[in-house]
């Protein structure tokens, strides 16, 4: 059975990572998909340095609320094929890649899949950065499947979704996601709102299907870690409030609760202690920024 048609859609907003942009543009169109749509956020500029590039994609100028949640529902209104694929800027797909990630959709109860993400270090990898938390530069953390199998929610740096599923629930939050060097879980808000609204299917984790994501210098330092850990804790507290009754913190509860112990345990048995602190400073900070998020919520309300 052949795959289903998809359209990839890349969200950018920055000249910086222009050659970066070409680099991901290039490998997503040699995987030959149906439509190629870069999206890009508030900068004219970049528009037309897109549209004059010999690509054959598509370029959408989003003008609405900033940030990617916005523009990634932006590129996708002009999508046309019935699989919508989400790439970050400043991803390289891997060969065989879409073909890896659309093969479960040939399953009619799947209703979306994520492939891993490997860093791409710009520099040495420091020597305490835990596996376990590769999810603060935007990579597939120690702890997931090893083969294909179901999960309750996939990345948006490499996602696969039913454009009718997409749709059903109004794509990504808009206003909730990254914007700057704030961070927000947008990615699990979607999936778990099509798991409420579509009960029965399910997402597929699709280790085969591999992107390198670019880890600059600048990120592989314990400032940024600390700072990441922190928005993600702020970030899964809004979460929570965002779905209410339809929120599902049962993986947020079993890497908690397994994963890390688990890994604190490795790491300090095979002497590299610096590792298990950085898990330890990492959970603080995640603390840290989930306290800080529900006072300002309780400050608000009382306002109100």
């Amino acid at each position: 059975m052949s795959d289903p048609a998809a359209s990839v859609v890349i969200a950018c907003h920055t000249d910086e990572r222009w050659p970066s942009l070409l680099h991901a543009i290039a490998s997503a169109r040699a995987q030959e998909p149906a439509q190629m749509i870069v999206a890009v956020d508030h900068n004219p500029g970049l528009c037309t340095r897109l549209r004059d590039i010999p690509e054959p994609i598509e370029v959408v100028d989003h003008r609405g609320v900033p940030g990617a949640s916005g523009t990634r529902n932006a590129g996708a209104k002009l999508a046309t094929a019935p699989v919508l694929v989400f790439l970050d800027d400043d991803v390289r797909t891997r060969a065989g890649w879409l073909h890896e990630l659309l093969a479960p959709l040939a399953d009619a109860g799947v209703v979306g899949s994520g492939g891993l993400t490997e860093p791409a270090w710009e520099g040495p990898r420091p020597a305490w950065f835990p596996d376990e938390f590769a999810w603060v530069v935007g990579g597939s953390y120690a702890g997931l499947p090893t083969t294909a199998g179901p999960v309750r929610n996939v990345w948006s740096e490499n996602m696969a979704v039913r454009r009718g599923e997409f749709e059903m629930v109004g794509g990504f939050r808009t206003g909730f996601g990254k914007l700057g060097s704030t961070s927000r879980p947008e990615d699990t808000d979607l999936c778990l709102r099509i798991n409420a609204r579509a009960p029965g299917t399910r997402w597929m984790y699709v280790p085969a299907a591999v992107v390198d994501h670019e880890v600059p210098s600048e990120r592989a330092t314990l400032a940024f870690f600390l700072r990441r850990c922190y928005s993600e804790g702020a970030g899964k507290v809004e979460l929570s409030a965002h779905l209410g009754r339809d929120r599902d913190l049962g993986a947020e509860r079993s890497y908690l609760l397994r994963t890390l112990p688990a890994a604190i345990a490795h790491y300090l048995r095979t002497g590299n202690v610096s590792r298990a602190l950085a898990i330890l400073a990492g959970v603080l900070a995640a603390a840290a920024g989930a306290g800080m998020s529900v006072m300002h919520a309780a400050q608000r309300r009382r306002r109100r």
